[in-house]
């Protein structure tokens, strides 16, 4: 009875001071310092019961009961220093070459225990029971012992040295782990002496108060700093709501399902209209304001946009929508833009309204004001989707913190703080930035460059490329001020996609373009190309401009009409395909045009003018030879060189080219 009153004690007091762990930790995460406490616990709590029931047993002498009861108690025990080794690595926020050393010991010691009372059962490894029921300790124990002393002096001495050089959490964190660990060395030095002494129970009880002790209090300062920490988030959402919120007429907040809605923020011109600040069914009394205020021709438009499932709907797969109809202010008829878009939580819209009768093109997203933080923080999220990051700079002392979107619906989460906005991020730039762009992105990113750009503007744009895995990105950074003019907010948005696609809308167009000046048939230039050309030119001569020299050539396919008709047309194709080819071989440095059916034109400059007449010889020659063989297109070809002196007209010269291809045709017809 003696013995298992200290644990029947240890029980009693292990229930009362973690009651509210071992009851609620289960809900931490899985690999947290709490959830790992709470197995420490029950680990400990099965120590005591086992412990207790020991000196019944022992004392009763129930010699089954005692041996199954003893293996328990190891057991226990050896669970005990593993779960504890697992929770001073999560305490420790450790995960390192040490960290694992740490635990491979606990799993060691564990491993060793279920060995020996297997291999208890046919030789006294670790304890035994006789006849009479007396307990004997085995081998097995003293090195169980020895083993838990070597652990807990080594990680004592290894955590006492770190707390010196700690600060902070880790200070309090490793002064904890060496406490506890020492005063379970010297506790197991006893039990080692005296078998039948609760002196390990002792420590257990002493060691578990400890951390007990330290554990609850650094829950109760981390609590109190996420607690400051929030306050201060919350204030920060705010200065962001407010400041987007500015360029709104009023903004609602809208339970979807039930359609009780608050009024966040109305200007005075908006509140004269006598619009409920706050409703139980948004719904119908929205409705009932279109038919009273929207301009007679938007009224049945403006009605219907205010159901439920007209709202959901307009939602589905975007981020949000707008839609704009006329309010009568008055005797007057103004536009007003309405942004709907679901809050972070997707239980509630969140509706904006904006007078652009004087504007017209005020579509800068989300801006809303709100009366309680939650709400300020929803909204503030929703708009902040939009970027990929948003930077909130304290103008004076360019302290900044940087937040992310979790996901397409908001839920902001800090991504980074520091000191010097301006700073850190010239040294950002300087090494992710595309050198093209490094030296205007730098002197962009100064403090009095972009307060003077605000000067009477309400945002401010630029655009640059990132270096990220070897390829350029395009990237969007945008600045304005807070409502209370203390701060900026830095947006940073990935603008590669939308560059991308103008890219190809472009390259569509420029290629939409060139198929409308190609010959389909032959793949050389079309007659509108030609046309163009001659325009081109002719306007350089008619503004007096000297053009540089030239020559126009023109060439006619002989037969043609022949080999149609005697061969058929595809055959006439592959006719023409080859007069094409043979001219664009011999005029490698000059455009050809197909004008006709069987008529090209050629325009002559650089070093094909220099050697025109050799080149017009060379055709000569392979007409003539495919002539007199019978074999590929006979080509008749008639140049005519640019006169500035005399020439005004580009149509001239085609004509004098023309006059002289048909001398030719006619010559190589008599031949």
């Amino acid at each position: 009875m003696y013995y298992s009153s200290f644990g029947i004690l240890a029980l009693i007091h292990h229930l009362i001071i973690n009651y509210d762990i071992l009851k609620n930790g289960r809900s931490a995460p899985a690999t947290g310092p709490q959830y790992r406490y709470r197995q420490f616990l029950n680990a400990i709590l099965v120590f005591y019961v086992a412990d207790l029931l020991w000196g019944f047993l022992v004392e009763w002498r129930l010699y089954v009961l005692a041996y199954a009861d003893t293996a328990i108690f190891f057991i226990a025990m050896a669970l005990s220093v593993l779960l504890w080794t697992r929770f001073v690595v999560a305490y420790l926020g450790k995960d390192g070459v040490r960290a694992r050393a740490f635990l491979a010991a606990g799993w060691g010691i564990f491993f060793f225990v279920i060995v020996c009372l297997i291999g208890n059962f046919f030789y006294p490894v670790i304890f035994e029971f006789s006849k009479d029921t007396e307990y004997t300790p085995g081998p097995g124990r003293y090195i169980l012992l020895i083993s838990q002393l070597i652990l807990f002096f080594m990680v004592s001495v290894y955590s006492l040295i770190v707390t010196i050089k700690a600060e902070g959490r880790d200070r309090i964190h490793y002064r904890v782990v060496c406490v506890s660990g020492a005063v379970m060395a010297v506790f197991i030095i006893l039990q080692s002496f005296d078998a039948f002494a609760p002196f390990y129970t002792i420590g257990v009880f002493f060691a578990n108060c400890l951390i007990h002790v330290f554990v609850e209090e650094d829950e109760k300062r981390e609590q109190d700093r996420i607690t400051a920490d929030a306050q201060k988030e919350k204030e920060r959402y705010t200065q962001i709501s407010g400041s987007l919120a500015e360029d709104y007429e009023a903004i609602y907040y809208i339970n979807i399902e039930t359609g009780r809605f608050m009024e966040i923020s109305a200007s005075e011109k908006y509140r004269s209209m006598n619009v409920p600040q706050e409703g139980r069914d948004f719904y119908s009394e929205t409705r009932e304001n279109a038919r009273r205020y929207a301009h007679p021709d938007d009224r049945d438009f403006a009605e219907s946009l205010y159901y439920k499932d007209t709202m959901l709907r307009n939602l589905q797969g975007k981020k949000s929508y707008s839609y704009k109809y006329r309010i009568m202010v008055g005797d007057e008829a103004r536009y007003y833009r309405f942004v709907v878009m679901l809050s972070e939580d997707r239980k509630h819209f969140v509706l904006c309204d904006k007078d652009i009768q004087d504007t017209m093109t005020d579509e800068t997203g989300l801006m809303e004001k709100e009366k309680t933080h939650i709400t300020f923080s929803r909204i503030a999220e929703s708009l902040a989707s939009n970027y990929d990051v948003i930077f909130y700079v304290n103008i004076d002392t360019g302290s900044y913190t940087g937040y992310s979107s979790q996901d397409i619906y908001g839920g902001l989460q800090v991504q980074k703080s520091g000191d010097d906005f301006f700073s850190d991020t010239v040294k950002s730039l300087s090494q992710g930035i595309h050198p093209q762009d490094r030296e205007r992105m730098i002197s962009v990113i100064d403090r009095d460059y972009l307060i003077s750009s605000l000067e009477g503007r309400k945002q401010v744009d630029f655009e640059y490329r990132l270096i990220v895995d070897d390829r350029s990105e395009h990237t969007r950074l945008s600045a304005r001020k807070s409502s209370d003019g203390q701060h900026l907010i830095i947006g940073i948005e990935n603008i590669d996609e939308e560059v991308r696609k103008e890219k190809e809308h472009l390259h569509a167009l420029n290629t939409e373009k060139e198929l409308a000046r190609r010959d389909e048939l032959t793949g050389t230039r079309n007659k509108t190309a030609f046309t163009e050309l001659e325009q081109s030119v002719q306007t350089s001569m008619d503004q007096g401009m000297d053009h540089r020299p030239f020559a126009i050539a023109v060439c006619d396919i002989n037969d043609l009409k022949k080999v149609n008709d005697t061969k058929g047309h595809k055959a006439g194709d592959e006719h023409i395909r080859a007069s094409a080819k043979i001219l664009c071989d011999i005029f490698d440095h000059s455009p050809v045009f197909r004008i006709g059916g069987d008529e090209f034109a050629i325009f002559l400059s650089g070093d094909d003018f220099e050697s025109r007449n050799d080149l017009i010889e060379k055709l000569h020659g392979i007409s003539e030879e495919n002539r007199k063989g019978r074999r590929g297109p006979v080509i008749a070809v008639g140049m005519s060189e640019y006169d500035p002196k005399n020439d005004s007209d580009v149509t001239a010269i085609f004509d004098r080219a023309d006059h002289l291809m048909y001398e030719d045709k006619r010559r190589l017809k008599g031949a």
